[in-house]
């Protein structure tokens, strides 16, 4: 369990004893975690907690004991899927020459998400999807896609935090985002556009709308994209 949370493991014991273990799956993947003792169920109100900390990758929330003490809940499925992304990488860096576009789609509705993805892969596209925008973050930090579709209304971080998010990190902040919501209002539009989204489509939508949203928005981005690492080369 440390691994996950950057700390030293401690060494197993030589005798034979009894470990204590939790068992998770994530996906396909299932992993068997090491704890150093296991207190017992409790019931617990889970509160958000702020950007700053919410940006952390694998903190889910947090809550407060009886005792006073503000202890932080971990989302052991997200921490588990991205330690076996990274287990992954060499596989995915023999795949540098695929071209198709590569979306990111995320909502905390599982239908929105599998008839969005379903679209988008019709079309060619690759697709990866986040149930939520705290899991965005956490996917965000292994993968840069080439644009991302995202809804405002969902648990532990909306979409407003997710754009501030990506426009905030230097390594994100050139990718395209569109949000798609049935927040039609123009202050949800104003204050999207604000933060720096480069479109904005209401719920629900034509599917040549977002497919005619994506194309010039990816074309930009990776023209962009392409200036810049010449730019590099002609300095270096």
């Amino acid at each position: 369990m440390a691994t996950f949370v950057g700390l030293e493991p401690a060494p197993l014991p030589e005798q034979d004893v009894t470990i204590p273990v939790v068992l998770v799956r994530a996906g396909e993947h299932s992993t068997a975690l090491i704890t150093d003792e296991l207190i017992g169920s409790r019931e617990i109100v889970v509160k958000s907690v702020g950007p700053q900390i919410s940006a952390i990758r694998g903190i889910s929330g947090a809550t407060i004991l009886g005792d006073g003490r503000i202890v932080i809940i971990l989302d052991i499925g997200a921490l588990v899927r991205s330690e076996w992304r990274v287990r992954a990488q060499p596989l995915v860096a023999r795949d540098r020459g695929d071209r198709r576009i590569f979306a990111m789609v995320v909502d905390d509705s599982i239908t929105v998400r599998r008839v969005t993805q379903r679209l988008l892969e019709r079309n060619g596209m690759r697709v990866l999807t986040a149930r939520d925008g705290m899991d965005a973050v956490t996917l965000l930090q292994d993968h840069v896609p080439d644009i991302i579709l995202l809804d405002i209304e969902m648990p532990r971080m909306d979409g407003y935090e997710v754009a501030a998010h990506v426009r905030n990190d230097p390594r994100l902040r050139d990718v395209p985002i569109i949000m798609i919501t049935s927040r039609s209002g123009e202050k949800h539009r104003a204050r999207a556009i604000e933060i720096g989204v480069d479109d904005y489509l209401g719920k629900p939508y034509q599917e040549a709308q977002l497919l005619d949203a994506i194309a010039p928005l990816v074309e930009r981005h990776r023209a962009t994209q392409n200036s810049r690492k010449l730019a590099e080369a002609r300095v270096n």
